[in-house]
Order: C-alpha cells, then sequence, then structure tokens
C-alpha cells in the first residue's frame, strides 16, 4: 500500500477522530470499544485494514451529539447567520484607493514576513523555543531564527539543514500559508462574487500538487477525485475537519472585502467549507472579517472583536476569543497569558498542535499583546509556539492591515527580498509587490 500522510487511516487519525468527536459533544460510547480495538492493533494490521477503518469512520460521523452540549455550532452558512451576535452587521465602508493599496501591500509583506519567521520553527514547542533564545540571550524573540549558532546550541536543538532559517535563504520558499493566499486571489479572480464551493475544489485540483496540501485539504483532495463534492468532502473520512487549515486560507478574502466583513466572511465560509465544519470554518471566518475590518479599526482589539461578530456567539472559537480578551482586559501579563495556554492545551498532541482554536487564541495573543507593533505582534505569535509560520503569517497579514506597508519595519521586509515561492501553477517564483498589485487591481474589478 502507498501510505500517503494524511490519507492513510493511521493510529494518529483514530486518536484525532476521537478527540474530535468528543470536542463536537458526540456520544461515543456505541463506538468507544471499536476505538480501543482498532488502536490496540500494530501499523502492519491497520494497514489490511483501510476499507473497514473508512466505513468506521464514515460510522462515527454520524453519531449524535448528547444531551446538553452547551454550544450552538452549525456549519452552513444561513445557520451561521442566524446564530451571529445580535447586531453584529457592521456597516460597509470604503476605504479610499491610496488607503487600501497601502494596507494591502502591507498585508502581503506582513504575511510574508510572518510567515518566514515562524517557518525555520514549525514543529517546535514553545518550551523549545523559549531555550533556544535563553541560551543564545536572544529572550525575548526580537529577529528571524537563525542557524549560525555555537555548535553545542545547533545539537541541542537539532538545527536541521534544509529549514528556512533567515541566514540559510534570501526569500521564503514555498509555504502553504502563502500558497492559499494566492489561491483565493486567483478564485475570485477567475469565478468572480458569486464564486462557489465546488470552484474552489476544481481550482486546487486544477493548480494545487496535492502533495502541496496536509490534514483536512489533503482529505478534502481525495474526496474531490473520488467525485465528493463540497460539503460532504468536508467531513468523509476526515478527522483534521476543525483544525487550522481553513483558517489560514482566509486572508485573500479579508483584503478583496476589505471594509465589508460580511461579504470576507462570506467568502470564506465559501472556501472553508470544501474541507471543514464548525470551529474549522469559524476560524477563517473570524480572520477574514478581521482583515477586512482592520484598515478602519482602531486597534488590534477592534479588528479581533469585529472578527467575532461573523461566527456564532455561542461556539467554542468564539468563547476562547473572548477568554484572551479578559485575559487581556484584566492586564494579565504576556508570560501568564502563554502559560495558561499551554495548560489547556498539550503541543504533544496533534490535535492540540493544529487545532482551529489553540492557534485562534496565539493568533489573538499575538495581536493584544503585541500593542500595535508590528515586530512585537508577530513575535509574541511565533514565541509561544504551536503552528508558528501559520500564527506568524496571519498575525503579521492583520498587523499589515492595520498600520499599512509604509509603517513595517525594514528589518522585517527587506531580508524578503520581494520574492516569495508558491507551489501554484504559473506562480512558482514570484515578486510579492507583484501579487500586492495584482490583488489591488482585483479589487477594483471586484467592485464593478
Amino acid at each position: 500500500m502507498l501510505k500517503i500522510e494524511h490519507l492513510y487511516i493511521s493510529r494518529d487519525a483514530l486518536f484525532t477522530e476521537r478527540e474530535q468527536l468528543i470536542d463536537e459533544g458526540r456520544g461515543i460510547e456505541p463506538v468507544q470499544a471499536d476505538f480501543e480495538r482498532y488502536l490496540s492493533l500494530e501499523d502492519n494490521d491497520l494497514e489490511k485494514l483501510q476499507t473497514e477503518l473508512a466505513r468506521f469512520l464514515d460510522r462515527t460521523g454520524s453519531l449524535p451529539q448528547r444531551a446538553g452540549y452547551p454550544y450552538e455550532e452549525p456549519s452552513d452558512y444561513a445557520g451561521i447567520r442566524a446564530t451571529r451576535p445580535a447586531g453584529g452587521c457592521t456597516a460597509v465602508r470604503q476605504p479610499g484607493p491610496e488607503i487600501i493599496r497601502d494596507r494591502i501591500y502591507g498585508a502581503w509583506y506582513g504575511r510574508v514576513a510572518g510567515c518566514l519567521l515562524g517557518k525555520p520553527v514549525e514543529g517546535w514547542t514553545g518550551g523549545r523555543i523559549r531555550g533556544y533564545l535563553k541560551d543564545l540571550d536572544r529572550y525575548p524573540l526580537a529577529d528571524y531564527f537563525r542557524a549560525d549558532v555555537p555548535a553545542e546550541i545547533a545539537q541541542r536543538y537539532e538545527i536541521l539543514a534544509g529549514k528556512a532559517f533567515i541566514d540559510r535563504v534570501d526569500h521564503l520558499p514555498w509555504d502553504d500559508d502563502i500558497n492559499y493566499s494566492l489561491a483565493g486571489m486567483l478564485v475570485l479572480k477567475k469565478h468572480g462574487r458569486s464564486f462557489q464551493p465546488l470552484d474552489v475544489a476544481h481550482f486546487w485540483l486544477e493548480n494545487l500538487p496535492v502533495l502541496s496540501t496536509w490534514t483536512a485539504e489533503r482529505t478534502a483532495y481525495r474526496n474531490f477525485l473520488e467525485g465528493v463534492a463540497p460539503p460532504e468532502s468536508a467531513v468523509l473520512c476526515n478527522p483534521y475537519r476543525e483544525w487550522i487549515g481553513a483558517q489560514i486560507r482566509a486572508d485573500a478574502y479579508g483584503w478583496l472585502a476589505a471594509g465589508n466583513p460580511e461579504l470576507a466572511a462570506e467568502w470564506a465560509w465559501r472556501d472553508a467549507s470544501v474541507s471543514h465544519v464548525r470551529n474549522g470554518i469559524y476560524g477563517s471566518l473570524w480572520v477574514a472579517a478581521m482583515l477586512a475590518a482592520a484598515p478602519f479599526a482602531g486597534s488590534a482589539l477592534e479588528a479581533v472583536e469585529e472578527g467575532l461578530k461573523q461566527i456564532p456567539e455561542r461556539c467554542r472559537l468564539a468563547e476562547a476569543i473572548r477568554e484572551v480578551i479578559g485575559w487581556h482586559g484584566e492586564g494579565t501579563g504576556w508570560e501568564e497569558a502563554i502559560g495558561r495556554m499551554h495548560e489547556r492545551w498539550d503541543e504533544k498532541k496533534p490535535h492540540h498542535w493544529c487545532h482551529t482554536i489553540s492557534n485562534a487564541q496565539i493568533v489573538a495573543l499575538g495581536l493584544l499583546w503585541g500593542e500595535g507593533d508590528f515586530e512585537k505582534s508577530i513575535c509574541r505569535a511565533v514565541q509561544a509556539g504551536f503552528d508558528t509560520d501559520c500564527n506568524g503569517a496571519t498575525v503579521g497579514s492583520v498587523m499589515g492591515m492595520l498600520i499599512g506597508e509604509k509603517a513595517l519595519p525594514a528589518k522585517w521586509i527587506d531580508p524578503l527580498n520581494d520574492t516569495v515561492d508558491t507551489s501554484l501553477a504559473g506562480y512558482q517564483t514570484v515578486k510579492i509587490g507583484e501579487l500586492a498589485r495584482e490583488c489591488c487591481r482585483l479589487r477594483l474589478e471586484l467592485q464593478d
């Protein structure tokens, strides 16, 4: 058997599915014995049971929700709209052309810089990042990570060849965070304002290599190839349906709907629903709406709160973000806030490390404790651990939309050399400035 990661149903996938069902409030008692039996098998036995395991995951997806579940978490857009906070619709505002140009350029450069900051330490725990920085007397984080460190530090922290440390690269190598920002732009360019989830699926098949996708996206891709259309593509054999993937795909929808958070959220839903459900979708809507609101927001807090207006009021994600806002309002220190995060979430569990909610909390932490400073915001998001490149990219994008290109420090932008790689057809190596220009042009076309 060709065992392609996230298509092969592995032991980790079964653990993730069980945790996901519990998160969703499903009563797992009818399948608990099956989980225990499968998880007790050796890997080579699981390999022989792939068809059976696929049927099992299909069955777990239809388990009823237990009584008393305290959250209201629809996945359809009408249901999401109906469960948003009362009075949540924000008036549409039109930024002037020079303002929006500055903000979109800022968002593109900020996203790439934040991604490059987090990319070399993706997979490191927060403790490992902290130890590396302290051993080098560079704590707290205030610059890109470097590999040219003393030999004992390189050995202790396994500074691996091929990782995108700033002294090893002269631009950002391809990364799914940037792939998806470009993909969202190109979907809108091809299909216009009325694009549908099926258009997203077709775009991926035509332009995005399957091995440039991960977890929920790779599973959805497999489902597309088998003729399964959205929204079923998001649930069939997909233990990763609330992981971070859709949240990192939201940026272009926020940039291109700047001034209209509700439209940004709707576009983000059409994209997210091909591969995610519930809070996996809400993370995308929250980020897109934040970005659309950011050019008019007086602070990062205002942008965060605008994003919350577009997701169900009684969902786990909204509760988690409001919790972070509460810590900030109480004057909780940065170190204590991160400590609380690590008490709640275990980075050694893939389901915690890559979940939408854990990483959305870190995005909120970076934005709120960043105090309006680009450097402090992206560094705090990355230093916290978890999905470092994703969180650095999202925070960099929001900060870019808040403060604009002209306010971005050269220290973070110059090392990019205005260049980024992607794995999308026709955009293998491109200028960041050209992507931003194309984004600005497209925004004008979409307004016609």
